[in-house]
């Protein structure tokens, strides 16, 4: 199996992190605008004509862990976990992320992976300014958007 993850350290608060991790509103301000469902129960990310996801919420610890499994999408993420770990140090909030499971190392897991990492510099953004860069505004960084 393989894993995709991500080390990023913000200067705002823990629980502010953790309130754009778990609210549908937080979510849409740095991950994709078209964001519905619940933040403890099943949430559904579309991306416009590139398709989407759901996830279901596994596990939540305020200021400290989100997790979800992926259980609609492509085949690829189906069965998959997303985790965002929050730790403090010094004035540091630091998110260390992992979307594990992955069943093999294919084309689309290095595409993710490079999108994971500018979502994560647009919830670094919004924490830290207000302002995220979601889907349909984040970078497009090839044909899969």
């Amino acid at each position: 199996m393989a894993d995709i993850l991500h080390r990023v350290g913000t200067t705002a608060a823990r629980d502010t992190v953790y309130q754009a991790l778990t609210t549908v509103d937080g979510l849409a301000a740095w991950w994709t605008t078209d964001t519905k469902g619940s933040g403890d129960d099943v949430l559904q990310f579309r991306f416009g004509d590139v398709g989407g996801f759901d996830m279901k919420v596994l596990e939540l610890r305020p200021d400290a862990r989100v997790r979800w499994e992926v259980v609609d999408g492509p085949e690829e993420w189906i069965g998959t976990t997303v985790t965002f770990d929050l730790k403090q140090d010094g004035e540091w909030t630091i998110i260390l992320f992992a979307h594990e499971g992955w069943r093999e190392q294919v084309e689309f897991m290095n595409h993710c992976t490079t999108k994971w990492a500018l979502f994560l510099m647009s919830l670094k953004s919004l924490v830290e300014t207000g302002t995220g860069a979601p889907h349909p505004h984040d970078v497009q960084i090839s044909n899969w958007h």
